[in-house]
């Protein structure tokens, strides 16, 4: 599993396909998202496995890294191919990349 920082996956986002992948609950999606992120919370990802294409690369993020991390470990456990989270989660991606995002 791959760690990468907000500026990492940026550069990743710019020169690839990449799939995003939100852990967070529900409630934490109105407050801040990714649009074109797919939204699987943490707890339900063992069973929801099947929603996402293991030949993909996958970028797990959450709040602050802790549970995409989680989900990362899990995804490769499950023979995912390409998969990291985002360190910091999407509060630092909306520090460094994109400020227009609201941080909680």
């Amino acid at each position: 599993m791959r760690t990468l920082s907000p500026a990492e996956l940026k550069e990743w986002l710019d020169r690839r396909a990449v799939c995003l992948l939100d852990v967070r609950e529900p409630e934490e999606l109105e407050l801040a998202r990714l649009p074109e992120a797919i939204h699987i919370p943490l707890a339900e990802l063992p069973a929801r496995l099947a929603e996402l294409d293991p030949q993909r690369p996958i970028v797990a993020f959450c709040h602050h890294g802790i549970r995409s991390e989680l989900a990362a470990r899990l995804l490769e456990r499950n023979g995912f191919a390409e998969v990291a989270h985002l360190s910091g989660g999407i509060d630092a991606w909306a520090q460094a990349v994109d400020p227009s995002i609201p941080r909680y």
